[in-house]
Order: structure tokens, then C-alpha cells, then sequence
């Protein structure tokens, strides 16, 4: 009993160095390409915006809502020409990704500037499919500051020429349960990296240099 107990203690410290040893290596990897003014970012074609919730009245939550308005924000200052809006559509009555297309739709956009993915049901899903759907080479992504590290890490994996924006309005904290989640998130960003995981859904290549219409629904 007592040599099991300690195989037990050693596994369990094992792998909370395990994780914190990842937290801090995907925080220092994503750390020189995150960025937190719009000024300092360089000009990309491509940005990339992560989904979230959306509300049952197909409204945005607030953490999607700031991702959207600063790519937006970044549109209008010409950092980036197209939007991809990456997010789960996965079922007929949740729809992230149309959410925000008809956001920024009624700001102005127009469909030619947007593309959809429906299947970035994930982090690691958003970037794979984002270089090998959409052959973005150049991006910047949109999110918050305490998920940006893991999308920058993924992305840049990924082959993606990769900067992040951090959304979060100066008001903004995120709650203990979504700092948590990023610990073990990141653990599964590193076996998805590792392991060379496909995509959940793969498809035909549809370019983002190209028309955006096939992405849209009919």
C-alpha cells in the first residue's frame, strides 16, 4: 500500500509540473507575438476571429461581442482587409458564425469581406482549418487576453504567420473557472500539436484571397 501511495503521489506532482511547465512555455512562445495597442500591429489580409457563445435570441455574448467590435475596429484602420469568423455551427439552432456575420453586416460590411467556417469548433480546429481550408499565410486573431496565448501557440504551429490582438476592455476580468480551463487547455493544445491531429471537419480549399460566397448559407 505504501509503494502504491507514493507511485500515486508522484504521478499526481508529476503532472501538475506537467502543467504548470506548459503554461509557462506556451505563455513565453505566444508572448512576442501578442499584441495589446492596434498601433503596434503590423497589417495583415486575414483576421481571424474566434467564436463563442452566442444568446438563444442570436445575439452576441459580451466576450464574442469584444472580439468582433476590435476586429472591426481593425478593419476600419486598415489592419486587416477580410474577416474570417471561426466559431461552432455544428448544429441547425446554434449559429455562432452567422451571429457575427450579421454583426458586422449591420455596421457596414459587406459579405465580399467576410468569410465563415462553420466548423471552428475549437482553438486548434479555428487555426488548422484557417491554413488548410482558407490557405491563410497571414493573420491576426482576436480574443482575450487570457485565451490569446494558446491561439497564438496553435497558430504559429500551425505554419500560420501569426500575431494576437487582446480585446479586453480595460473593465474586463475573466472568472477564475475560464484561467483555470486555459491550464489543462493548454495540455490538450500541446497533444493536438504533438500528435498532428486533423481537423473535426476537413473540406474543399476555399482561399481567402478568393470569393467568400461559398462559405455563406444559401
Amino acid at each position: 500500500m505504501k509503494r502504491l501511495l507514493n507511485i500515486i503521489v508522484f504521478l499526481v506532482v508529476g503532472g501538475l509540473l506537467a502543467v504548470v511547465f506548459l503554461q509557462v512555455y506556451v505563455n513565453q512562445t505566444a508572448a512576442p507575438h501578442m499584441k495589446y495597442n492596434l498601433e503596434d500591429i503590423e497589417p495583415a489580409y486575414t483576421g481571424i476571429v474566434l467564436g463563442a457563445s452566442v444568446r438563444p435570441d442570436k445575439s452576441l455574448s459580451p466576450i464574442l461581442k469584444d472580439r468582433v467590435d476590435a476586429a472591426y475596429t481593425a478593419y476600419q484602420e486598415g489592419k486587416i482587409k477580410k474577416f474570417l469568423l471561426s466559431g461552432d455551427h455544428g448544429q441547425t439552432d446554434y449559429d455562432e458564425v452567422n451571429a457575427m456575420k450579421t454583426y458586422l453586416n449591420n455596421k457596414g460590411v459587406p459579405d465580399s469581406d467576410i468569410f465563415l467556417d462553420h466548423a471552428g469548433f475549437d482553438t486548434y480546429d479555428s487555426m488548422i482549418r484557417a491554413r488548410s481550408i482558407f490557405k491563410v499565410e497571414k493573420a491576426i486573431v482576436f480574443t482575450q487576453k487570457f485565451h490569446l496565448p494558446r491561439a497564438v501557440y496553435l497558430g504559429r504551429n500551425l505554419d500560420l504567420d501569426l500575431e494576437g490582438f487582446a480585446v479586453d476592455p480595460k473593465s474586463y476580468e475573466p472568472s477564475a473557472y475560464l484561467k483555470r480551463r486555459e491550464w489543462l487547455a493548454n495540455v490538450k493544445a500541446w497533444t493536438e500539436i504533438y500528435i498532428e491531429k486533423r481537423p473535426t471537419f476537413e473540406g474543399i480549399s476555399i482561399p481567402i484571397t478568393g470569393d467568400s460566397s461559398p462559405t455563406h448559407d444559401q
